[in-house]
């Protein structure tokens, strides 16, 4: 049987329909998020090979490279197939030594969907995501021009990312929040106030890290016992905890090889029981 993504779907936004399991574009880039990849081709190859998998939610943003993650999208994947969505986010910086400086100002915001646009060859995000707060900017102020720009038809719907439940709630007020992406996986729990929040409130919660980087070794134990059992790995078992942990979880492991991504989608089909679920809980 062809492997293909079996995760359950979720509706952004009330109203667009994906795959719970998406993909996560950040490391299509070069090494350290800067610059570009050593083989562009490859990069592509993967975008080509997520879709044809039934991925339909690609995450990326403008601080990816910069720019680079998201002109590789718009190369391997414009004219965008049917029901495909790609998320992007704005509100980092980037400088020469990799640092993430957040800019929430509402011009720099604008500017910087402008770019998105750009290079997503698009004339409308499907999701736009406010990369983190600015602790300089009047945090409602930068949602207030994500408001705007969604009024103005450049976004379809508007996320956000790195908040905690008050920030969620005061831009619940100026806006529709679809979607909260925060870190999160089963060895790193801080944001589950957040999560339990996106539940009660219908709102996507896109865990970002969510196989940590491979380091799970707080759950080590526990993970590699499931994992034995259903003859995976570590990782995988700790993606398909994340799809049985909440109905509105969508996580979006990212990686540069077609392999790994084969792995990664293979986690959709692995149905854990009450027992292992409440080892790992």
């Amino acid at each position: 049987m062809a492997l293909e993504n079996e995760s359950d779907t979720f509706d952004i936004g009330g109203e667009t329909t994906v795959h719970r399991l998406g993909f996560g574009a950040m490391r299509l880039t070069g090494e350290d998020i800067i610059g570009r990849p050593d083989d562009e081709a490859e990069a592509h190859r993967v975008l080509h090979e997520a879709v044809s998998l039934g991925v339909d939610l690609i995450d990326t943003a403008d601080s990816y490279g910069p720019c680079v993650s998201e002109r590789l999208i718009g190369e391997a994947l414009h004219p965008y197939p049917d029901k495909l969505v790609v998320a992007t986010k704005g509100g980092l910086l980037r400088n020469d030594d990799g640092d993430w400086i957040p800019n929430g100002d509402p011009n720099y915001l604008r500017n910087a969907i402008m770019g998105s646009l750009d290079r997503l060859r698009t004339d409308s995000i499907d999701l736009y995501q406010h990369h983190r707060p600015d602790p300089d900017v009047p945090f409602e102020d930068s949602v207030h021009a994500l408001a705007e720009l969604k009024d103005e038809g450049k976004i379809e719907h508007v996320g956000l990312s790195n908040v905690d439940v008050e920030q969620l709630d005061a831009a619940r007020d100026i806006v529709d929040v679809a979607t909260v992406q925060n870190r999160y996986n089963v060895a790193d729990r801080e944001h589950e106030d957040v999560l339990e929040a996106c539940e009660d409130a219908g709102i996507g919660f896109i865990p970002w890290y969510p196989i940590g980087a491979g380091d799970l070794d707080d759950e080590a134990d526990a993970l590699d016992e499931v994992a034995e059992a259903h003859d995976a790995s570590r990782r995988q078992i700790a993606l398909a905890w994340l799809l049985h942990r909440s109905p509105v979880v969508l996580p979006i492991p990212g990686t540069s090889s077609v392999d790994h991504l084969r792995s990664n989608v293979e986690a959709s089909t692995i149905d854990l029981s009450d027992d292992e679920l409440a080892k790992l809980d």
